[in-house]
């Protein structure tokens, strides 16, 4: 199966959609079943839609326009030479910088130590681009095969959930886990409360034949969190940033370049006309090559004597004009300064109207690092309340992101010290260290270090104190030399 996106399937990410429909599953009871196949019609319903944005964001979409106005062969060299899409996912996802967790000092070797198994530094800056991309993905909590619980993005065309309206949650849902090379799905899990279905294709004398294998879990909820994008009311797993307006955005502008090449082309060579010249007077090859130069042209009987007009080039500058305005157009749909777009301005902007540009997509950012934190977060409970962990050490976790603003470090250091000179404690604080510029790295190596100097001073001070009591006491009494008095 190919998609109008030009995914096909020697892409890695690509899925059959036909080998969804799945009959009966072994070993699994009828209302698993039943949630199952539910799950399995949402994943195909919105397969399409998903592989279309990702197609826009890898420029894997192919050229629309109308056929009268491009000739065939250029219809078929043009190839997707904007990468808009990509830009409004990136440029947004850049400003989500996850640095870790900042846990009680109980818990905190223990969150390290699950974010480090889980890879969570590489694999949450690709779940926020998968959110932006597809409006949302997912995290899911579970044991490998070493009994170690992992954290593990998985991303949208690739799943599917259903929404529990009541309890504002996931209700179930299911990730596919492996493919064959021809795209088709030999292996899924679907995620319900309390239990956990592995299934797979049976690669015994039954070829084909799906069979399901429970996994407890204990939890009365799945154990899978949205990581979403843009949530809203009655859209609970999000929206994408590769908008509707911002792929037919896309599509224009593709237009508009492919128009002005084929403009450029028609205008490559000269375009020479004879007025009251014979075409029997040139040799056909002459006449029929543009890159030829007519010397001369004999008169006609009666004397007259033919007329040379050559066609002026086309100005590319409508193109460029049209151009232009849908990138305008582009950076009104993404918050997405338009320098940034290759669009460039006769007279830049200052450098507060440049921040103001900017600061829309920061406060955008800021908005949805909350929103990542709390799914982190839950995700990291679930996690640690499996490992014995309680709730209220638990509620006292708190994701840390990078700052989202560029600062100068001139800035920083006078606000750092105003506020410390009126707030003393708040100079050696964490806040106030990240406040002064440091990541939250930096601030953990800083407490490593305070802490290694002050178990130094400590072992110097016992050193002393035992050094001091070995110590014979002196007599303040001169016994040496005395005179024998009467």
């Amino acid at each position: 199966m190919v998609l109008d996106t030009g995914l096909t399937t020697q892409d890695n990410g690509y899925l059959a959609v036909e080998s969804a429909h799945i009959g009966s599953i072994q070993g699994m009871d009828a209302d698993s079943q039943a949630t199952t196949l539910q799950l399995l019609n949402i994943w195909r319903k919105h397969y399409p839609r998903n592989t279309l944005r990702t197609g826009y964001y890898l420029a894997h979409y192919g050229y629309k326009g109308v056929a009268y106005s491009i000739p065939a062969s250029m219809r078929a060299m043009a190839k997707p030479m904007i990468g808009w899409p990509n830009k409004a996912v990136r440029a947004l996802a850049d400003l989500s910088t996850f640095e870790g967790f900042n846990a009680p000092e109980s818990l905190q070797s223990r969150v390290d130590d699950l974010c480090d198994v889980s890879m969570l530094d590489v694999k949450v800056p690709q779940c926020v681009v998968s959110a932006y991309t597809h409006g949302c993905a997912f995290l899911t909590v579970s044991l490998d095969d070493e009994g170690r619980t992992l954290i593990t993005p998985r991303s949208a065309d690739w799943s599917a959930a259903i929404w529990d309206w009541t309890h504002n949650r996931i209700k179930a849902a299911l990730t596919i886990t492996d493919k064959d090379k021809h795209g088709y799905i030999t292996a899924f899990r679907v995620w319900l409360p309390y239990v956990v279905w592995d299934c797979h294709r049976d690669s015994g004398p039954y070829l084909g034949r799906w069979v399901a294998e429970p996994v407890e879990t204990g939890f009365d909820r799945p154990t899978v969190v949205p990581f979403v994008h843009d949530e809203q009311l009655n859209r609970p797993f999000g929206s994408s940033r590769i908008t509707r307006p911002l792929m037919a955005l896309t599509d224009f502008g593709l237009r508009t370049l492919v128009r002005m090449e084929a403009t450029a082309e028609f205008y490559a060579a000269p375009r020479i006309w004879f007025l009251g010249a014979n075409k029997g007077q040139v040799s056909p090859d002459t006449w029929s090559s543009l890159l030829q130069v007519i010397n001369g042209v004999p008169a006609s009987k009666n004397g007259d004597k033919p007329e040379m007009r050559q066609l002026s080039q086309a100005s590319m500058q409508p193109h460029a004009d049209m151009l232009r305005s849908v990138a305008l157009m582009v950076a009104a749909e993404t918050d997405i300064p338009a320098t940034d777009l290759g669009i460039t301005v006769d007279n830049p902007g200052s450098a507060e109207a440049m921040a103001e540009a900017e600061r829309k997509l920061s406060r955008t950012a800021d908005r949805q690092n909350l929103r990542f934190g709390r799914a982190l977060r839950d995700a990291l409970g679930m996690a640690l309340i499996a490992e014995g962990a309680s709730d209220e050490d638990i509620n006292r976790i708190r994701p840390v992101w990078a700052p989202t603003k560029e600062t100068s470090d001139a800035a920083r250091a006078d606000y750092y010290a105003k506020v410390a000179g009126v707030n003393p404690s708040f100079a050696n604080s964490d806040v106030g260290l990240s406040k002064a510029g440091l990541s939250w790295q930096e601030i953990r190596e800083q407490r490593a270090w305070e802490q290694s100097e002050r178990a130094k001073q400590q072992l110097d001070q016992l050193r002393a104190q035992t050094n001091a009591q070995k110590e014979p006491p002196q007599d303040a009494t001169d016994h040496g030399g005395g005179t024998n008095e009467p």
